[in-house]
């Protein structure tokens, strides 16, 4: 997915000690779905955030970025600092909003070798700020770069401030344009890991951990809208992803909810559709509803996903027969193979969304999140 800057002027993040500039000259785009998310063991993630871009964690999104746990009467594993889950299922807190920002933009800093928890493979910022403005020593940062964790600088919201810079920013693309300049996420990709019979890195083809953590975040929606009802999703690629899970944590009694995808480019919805699977905007995250409004729940989903959903490109077979292409542009160019198990959604992006809608204090809703390590070794999640 290409970066789309947003809207608003374009700004520098500056030291809240002397004024120090830290940054390139970042726009404002959404938070990725996947921002906190935990992806495997010992694997390396690219980097969050394309160059020039910042996003912004609110106060109630807030999380710290490690595995849950799933130990009973262990504190919530969605909470961050100052953030925590009441009997009622509401979130209550004082954590300021964080911004986040790709390692390559930073200005100024240098890193503080007291602070450097981690080191599986790198930094995870465990120990709080690890890098500090290279001018006063204010520490106004954690670079986020150990295995598993996508690779990241979040800015310390207490010590550093926004500067704006030049003239705003163009304004947000229209949907028309903006899917018109878009790609999709493909579902599945190369994962490197450390690792393996050898020393050095390998590659395995396996889903997507984008894909993986937009359906956390899209699951929690369904389940919430659901009451507990069936629910139903178009088939191909769309139930493969959510129907599995569906049919696992919702009854099958009573007459099932239907789901269907839409957005720009797309016929209008069928008015007897209870959920509608939406595109966000990239660069404002506001969830796409159709023109005249709608009864249907707005299930989101990242555009890249939703794109990929809407418009599935073909997926050719691992092993095509010789005659199809010559040996020679195979080596150059070689299929992408499909993953050998089922798909499975991200745990702790699904719960930590959960956690933050209205229905999440329903009884049945909290039993599911009690029972997520049962759901995890079955393969759900």
């Amino acid at each position: 997915m290409p970066s789309f800057p947003a809207g608003g002027h374009v700004i520098v993040f500056v030291c809240a000690g002397c004024g120090a500039e830290l940054t390139a000259p970042l726009s404002q785009v959404a938070l990725p779905a996947h921002a906190h998310q935990k992806y495997g063991n010992g694997v390396q993630l690219p980097v969050l955030m394309e160059p020039g871009t910042f996003a912004v964690e609110s106060e109630s999104e807030s999380w710290r970025p490690s595995w849950p746990s799933w130990e009973k009467g262990a504190p919530d594993a969605a909470d961050g600092p100052g953030i925590h889950a009441s009997a009622d299922g509401l979130l209550s807190g004082d954590a300021a909003d964080s911004s986040v920002i790709a390692p390559g933009d930073t200005r100024g800093t240098v890193l503080i070798p007291e602070k450097s928890g981690g080191y599986c493979c790198g930094l995870d910022g465990a120990d709080g700020p690890n890098m500090a403005c290279e001018v006063c020593g204010l520490p106004v940062a954690s670079r986020i770069e150990d295995c598993s964790l996508w690779q990241a600088v979040w800015l310390a919201p207490n010590t550093v401030r926004r500067h704006a810079i030049g003239d705003a920013s163009p304004a947000p693309l229209p949907w028309a344009d903006l899917t018109a300049g878009a790609m999709g996420t493909p579902p599945y990709e190369p994962i490197t890991s450390w690792g393996g019979r050898h020393f050095g890195l390998y590659h395995r083809w396996s889903w997507s951990p984008r894909w993986e953590a937009a359906a956390g975040r899209g699951l929690a929606h369904l389940l919430a809208a659901s009451g507990g009802r069936p629910v139903s999703v178009p088939h191909g690629l769309t139930a493969e992803v959510f129907q599995r899970a569906l049919d696992a944590l919702l009854s099958a009694d009573g007459p099932p909810l239907h789901a269907a995808l839409a957005g720009p480019n797309l016929p209008a919805p069928d008015t007897d559709a209870d959920l509608l699977l939406v595109p966000e905007h990239p660069q404002t995250g506001e969830t796409w509803a159709p023109a005249g409004g709608t009864l249907a729940y707005l299930v989101p989903l990242p555009l890249g996903v939703w794109l990929w959903l809407a418009f599935p490109e073909p997926h050719l077979p691992a092993d095509p027969p010789p005659q199809v292409l010559p040996a020679e542009l195979l080596r150059d160019d070689p299929l992408s193979p499909r993953p050998g198990h089922l798909f499975r959604i991200d745990a702790g992006v699904f719960r930590h969304t959960l956690l933050r809608l209205p229905a999440a204090g329903d009884p049945w809703l909290r039993e599911v999140l009690e029972n997520l390590p049962t759901y995890a070794r079955t393969g759900l999640f």
